[in-house]
């Protein structure tokens, strides 16, 4: 028993193996369905056998007036929380390895682990955990309505896994080119999970997301180029010119003409994956359409993880520029995507568009602490990213729920939602109070800290800061607004008399939202006090702000 303890102790010490799990364990998962899938029992009708429907077009209203009990699980379904459980020991792991001995690197440098490394590996894992988490009861539902076979069944797992895969590839390489192929590998994957369901709004916002991500990743492609060009005029050797470690000890020698449009193109293109202007569109379409939990990755996680890679680009630009060239093009960046938010906000009807526009909200305002720069400022867009991560996942993981209970998306045609279904209701609520910045959540300490480091920067961000801020309350009054009128009130009466719920039928409803309760539980825990994970952050903040 001692030495294989000690052997599974230094297995977690090795470098390679520490950096390479993340990404290889969800590769191990996504491989194992596709194995297994032969063997999957097949339901007899498949989704594109049916007709094509849409979540926006509701069931008649004698059909949802109460909600169904929630149908058995596959237990293979659950298979899936292994990745995460690997992604948030190892990232654990390497926090405290790089808090103790600095930065982490392996395979002659292409992989490397600093503290944001530690940090976005404990958000993607603890996002993961809840989507993956909340899947089978959402695969459950989706087999009862009849849009889900054994074969959509297992190809959603094999997506999902490989999904997590390239995140985490993203965030433990040092190398450019492959970070850019990281998050590129994600669009590809995400196309197919956006159009899971093949009916015709599925479709057309995976053709949507393919044509204006791909667009961005060309323009990050071409600043990668240029990048490159102007770290090989500076005499770095090829095999180290995209080695970001690198290309910031010598951002002095870098073409500055050259440097500032290819960090230009980078922002651009990355941005898009971040839903920031000017290629954001695709985002309300895509996370409207896509299966709840692929939602709530993609909203928790897909965004920060293509922010980070924008983070590692900013801290050449500034070695190489300044800070005054990032700093006035993620403010401006900011600024507007705030805006293009807050407007559609105050006229949404579908509440999972509704959620999506608040992602573009909130990478607005971690885009701004980025902007402000300090080390107070990214600290505060750090927690951001895992405060946002945590309840945004929560909220869509709900919506889910919420769609299989009423049959709509449609805001205006979801009554009474605490009285009908208290426990997909209450988290929903909760999770949308802490999207607000509520109190105990860690949103509010965040959104707090970078309130105070934009009016203490200088006269400029102070006045960018205040326009935010006026930004953010009219889409707070949106969403408090719309969400109210989804929960509050009587429930409608049905049209029959409905059966009592069993204790069976209570207890896996029940089930269905433990780990969205967790995810709220661990951001007001955030919110509280970090704990352990204060030097993390510090040393994050730090290590991207180049102070």
């Amino acid at each position: 028993m001692n030495s294989t303890l000690l052997m599974n102790s230094m297995l977690l010490m090795n470098p390679t193996l520490l950096l390479a799990a993340p990404a290889a364990a969800p590769l191990v998962v996504a491989a194992g369905y596709a194995l297994t899938a032969g063997r999957a029992p097949h339901a007899r009708t498949h989704a594109h056998d049916r007709p094509a429907s849409s979540a926006r077009t509701p069931l008649p209203p004698e059909s949802v007036a109460e909600p169904s009990p929630v149908p058995r699980r596959n237990p293979a379904d659950w298979a899936g929380l292994i990745s995460p459980v690997a992604i948030l020991v190892c990232g654990s792991v390497l926090a405290a390895r790089v808090l103790d001995d600095g930065p982490v690197s392996a395979c002659s440098g292409l992989l490397r682990a600093d503290a944001l490394t530690g940090w976005m590996l404990l958000v993607i894992g603890a996002v993961a955990f809840i989507a993956c988490g909340a899947a089978p009861a959402y695969l459950a539902g989706e087999r009862a309505a009849g849009r889900a076979s054994g074969t959509t069944v297992w190809r959603y797992h094999v997506l999902v896994q490989a999904f997590l895969a390239a995140m985490c590839l993203a965030v433990v390489t040092a190398n450019l080119g492959v970070l850019w192929v990281a998050i590129e590998a994600t669009t590809i994957v995400t196309a197919f999970l956006v159009g899971h369901r093949r009916t015709r709004t599925s479709v057309e916002a995976a053709w949507k997301y393919v044509v204006i991500c791909s667009a961005g990743i060309g323009l990050a492609f071409l600043g990668t180029v240029l990048i490159y060009y102007a770290a090989r005029q500076a005499g770095i050797a090829e095999a180290w010119a995209l080695d970001w470690p690198t290309l910031v000890a010598r951002a002095d020698q870098l073409d500055p003409a050259v440097t500032r449009l290819g960090i230009t193109l980078v922002i651009l293109g990355f941005g898009a994956k971040a839903g920031l202007i000017p290629l954001h569109a695709w985002l309300p379409d895509a996370h409207s359409q896509a299966p709840a939990p692929v939602s709530a990755l993609m909203s928790g996680v897909l965004l920060s993880v293509a922010f980070a890679a924008i983070l590692r680009y900013r801290l050449i630009a500034d070695a190489a520029l300044g800070a005054d060239f990032t700093r006035v093009l993620l403010t401006g960046i900011a600024l507007l995507t705030l805006a293009l938010a807050a407007g559609p906000l105050l006229a949404q009807r579908d509440y999972k568009r509704m959620l999506a526009y608040s992602s573009m909200e909130h990478m607005s305002l971690i885009a701004l602490g980025a902007a402000i720069g300090s080390p107070p400022a990214l600290s505060a867009a750090l927690l951001h990213i895992a405060g946002h991560g945590l309840a945004k996942s929560a909220a869509f993981c709900a919506s889910g729920r919420i769609l299989h209970l009423t049959g709509t998306s449609r805001i205006g045609r979801v009554r009474g939602l605490l009285a009908r279904a208290p426990w997909p209701g209450g988290v929903f609520g909760f999770a949308v109070v802490a999207l607000m910045a509520f109190p105990p959540f860690s949103l509010f300490a965040s959104e707090l800290g970078i309130a105070r480091a934009g009016f203490t920067a200088g006269t400029g961000l102070a006045w960018a800061t205040s326009g935010a801020l006026l930004l953010v309350l009219v889409a707070f009054a949106a969403l408090a607004a719309r969400t109210a009128r989804m929960l509050l009130g009587p429930a409608p009466a049905p049209a029959f008399a409905p059966a009592p719920a069993s204790a069976l039928a209570i207890g896996r409803e029940t089930a269905a939202v433990w780990p969205l309760t967790l995810g709220l539980t661990a951001c007001a825990a955030l919110g509280v006090g970090l704990g352990p994970l204060t030097d993390l952050l510090h040393t994050a903040a730090q290590a991207i702000g180049g102070h």
